[in-house]
């Protein structure tokens, strides 16, 4: 009894039983189970391929909406994480269009607190910029930076942003992809 009770001698009980079996026995359980090609029980992980994935196309209304909140779901749209079929290392993500981008919404003093810094490579080149004034002057740059910060920092992560495109007006060009409009009423600012 005291054997049982022992994890160790318990798994070579275990194995002394499984060896005892005769060959012809082992082969006849392996025949029945067949190959994982055959066998009904193991599943295959689906692997997109990038000639078989089409694009759609979503339209996101940026009036009111949190940038960081509308940025994260931008940011699972063109990595294609919503779709089942995801695949890492191949872009299975859909084409994202912003509007209103100039009127997107911070949460708090971050209007005034957050400062985007760029460096031109001159000396001295050091510019900053905060977000209130960015949203002013180049909104679709603010929605952009929220966007790519969050992206993959490779190759696919550049690719998969040219998906994106950001607008400061109410109007797009992208009519005749006929864009599905998002719901982005749970990214609004609360009490707009």
């Amino acid at each position: 009894m005291a054997a049982l009770d022992d994890p160790r001698a318990r798994s070579r009980l275990v194995r002394a039983a499984l060896v005892s079996f005769p060959p012809r026995i082992r082969a006849a359980g392996r025949a029945l189970r067949g190959t994982p090609d055959e066998d009904p029980t193991v599943t295959k992980t689906y692997l997109a391929k990038t000639g078989e994935v089409q694009h759609a196309w979503q339209h996101f209304d940026a009036d009111g909406a949190v940038l960081g909140r509308l940025a994260v779901r931008i940011a699972t749209i063109l990595q294609g994480k919503h779709h089942p079929r995801y695949t890492p290392h191949v872009d299975t993500g859909d084409f994202v269009v912003v509007t209103n981008a100039a009127k997107v919404g911070l949460s708090g003093n971050k209007a005034d607190t957050r400062v985007h810094s760029w460096h031109t490579y001159y000396l001295g080149g050091l510019k900053q910029m905060t977000a209130g004034e960015m949203r002013q002057r180049d909104p679709q740059r603010l929605v952009e930076l929220a966007v790519r910060r969050m992206m993959p920092k490779t190759k696919l992560g550049r690719n998969m942003m040219d998906k994106l495109k950001v607008y400061a007006g109410p109007d797009h060009p992208h009519a005749a992809q006929q864009p599905v409009t998002a719901d982005t009423t749970k990214f609004k600012l609360k009490g707009r």
